[in-house]
């Protein structure tokens, strides 16, 4: 019996050791949380957004040319070869993203089953309008070679009536008089053949030439379509990495995809010796940001390291990106020197620096408080409340020109009875408005 109330006072004597000390912890972690320390030292004003890098110049992988194309037709500028009304272009096939290519080497394939039929279409008609050019040529040659003998065959009937009648000089007037008749008869008859093969020859010409135009046109139509069609099969213009085209809504172009055959880019080639990070600035702090100013940025796909640049150029109207409720503004970054490691559409963290400080005096900018006069103060360990004069703040701090010292103690919060803290630095009143 005695050794259980020895044991159970052993025990109740280190929960209650244990209860102080987790009380002390506690109330340590508390008084942590509600009280900091007035900071001084180098401080920046920054505007941080996150945003994707993107190569400075590329050159675009083109699909066919319409302009080009249009010509073949002769029919306007939203047509195709042959009249064709232009559709989108479908994305049969395409290279992975982020493949490195030689100057020519495949790229993508587009989907030529629409005009594949117009090619096969054209090429029977070219095949009838051959056929017909022949024809022509061929019944042209047969024609006028008959007609070549009725006029050898008149002429020789011309000549036999001239001998008849120089052969009747000695028979009655009446048999001259039927030679001369018959001369002449022969004579007009090979005036008549002759004149036929010339309107005849004539009409074959025209007949054969409109049949040749024809001809030429449809060869020109099909040659048209097959220099068409040969553009569907996609080449790399120069070296480089294969970057997929971003649509307006931020998806890419890959298989499956529709090209507007006006917007006909079907990827890019970066230049990765120059690179740019792509951010949005809202408009509440687009004010800040000025081409020149310097930034900090950070990469997802490499962490612990960091990267500096400068702004390039901000932009002048705003847009409605999805998930934002406020207008934001196009920031393009220059990144500066080479770096191998960079790659198209990486994440990136921006903090552009509006201005910097070498030495300052900062507070959390939750500190500070402010009356129904508006003029900023700060709750003191000591009991008092502290009017300060403020200066420039960032996303966490705020400079503090007149009323605190660095190293004192001030709440992060309101104490739980701040009427009992004595307002003093009433001559900084001035200062703060």
């Amino acid at each position: 019996m005695k050794r259980t109330l020895i044991i159970t006072g052993i025990v109740a004597g280190l929960t209650i050791i244990a209860l102080f000390v987790f009380n002390k912890l506690v109330s340590k972690k508390d008084t942590n949380s509600i009280f900091t320390e007035v900071q001084e030292g180098p401080f920046e004003i920054t505007v941080s957004n996150s945003g994707e890098l993107e190569a400075e110049k590329s050159v675009d992988i083109l699909g066919p040319e319409l302009n080009r194309s249009s010509q073949q037709g002769g029919r306007g500028g939203d047509h195709g070869p042959g009249g064709m009304r232009f559709m989108s272009f479908k994305i049969q096939d395409i290279v992975p993203e982020g493949t490195v290519v030689k100057e020519g080497d495949y790229i993508a394939q587009l989907d030529r089953t629409d005009y594949d039929n117009s090619l096969k279409t054209a090429i029977e008609n070219l095949n009838t309008l051959r056929s017909n050019l022949e024809m022509a040529i061929l019944d042209t040659a047969v024609t006028l070679t008959n007609l070549r003998d009725a006029i050898k065959n008149q002429t020789i009937a011309v000549e036999e009536a001239r001998i008849t009648l120089e052969q009747s000089k000695y028979e009655p007037p009446a048999t001259i008089r039927q030679a001369q008749l018959n001369v002449n008869k022969q004579e007009r008859a090979l005036e008549q053949a002759k004149k036929a093969y010339t309107l005849r020859k004539a009409k074959a010409l025209a007949d054969i030439k409109t049949k040749r135009r024809l001809y030429n046109d449809g060869e020109e139509l099909v040659k048209g379509l097959q220099d068409f069609l040969s553009e569907f099969t996609i080449r790399a213009p120069s070296a480089g990495m294969v970057i997929y085209k971003k649509e307006y809504n931020g998806t890419k172009r890959k298989a499956g995809s529709q090209v507007n055959p006006f917007d006909r880019v079907i990827a890019t080639l970066p230049d990765l010796s120059t690179m740019i990070s792509k951010t949005y600035v809202s408009e509440i702090e687009v004010n800040k940001v000025k081409p020149g100013q310097k930034v900090v940025i950070s990469i997802d796909a490499m962490p612990g390291k960091s990267l500096t640049g400068v702004v390039k150029s901000v932009a002048n109207i705003g847009e409605q990106l999805e998930n934002s409720d406020a207008k934001m503004f196009e920031v393009l970054i220059k990144i500066d020197g080479l770096n191998p490691e960079l790659r198209p559409a990486m994440t990136t963290y921006n903090k552009i620096i509006i201005n910097s400080y070498d030495n300052v005096i900062y507070i959390p900018t939750e500190c500070v408080n402010a009356g129904v006069d508006g003029i900023p103060f700060v709750y003191r360990k000591n009991k008092t409340k502290q009017v300060v004069v403020l200066g420039e703040m960032n996303d966490k701090n705020i400079i503090v020109r007149e009323g605190l010292e660095p190293g004192t103690t001030i709440y992060l919060v309101p104490p739980e009875d701040p009427s009992k803290f004595r307002l003093v630095g009433m001559d900084l009143i001035a200062g703060t408005k």
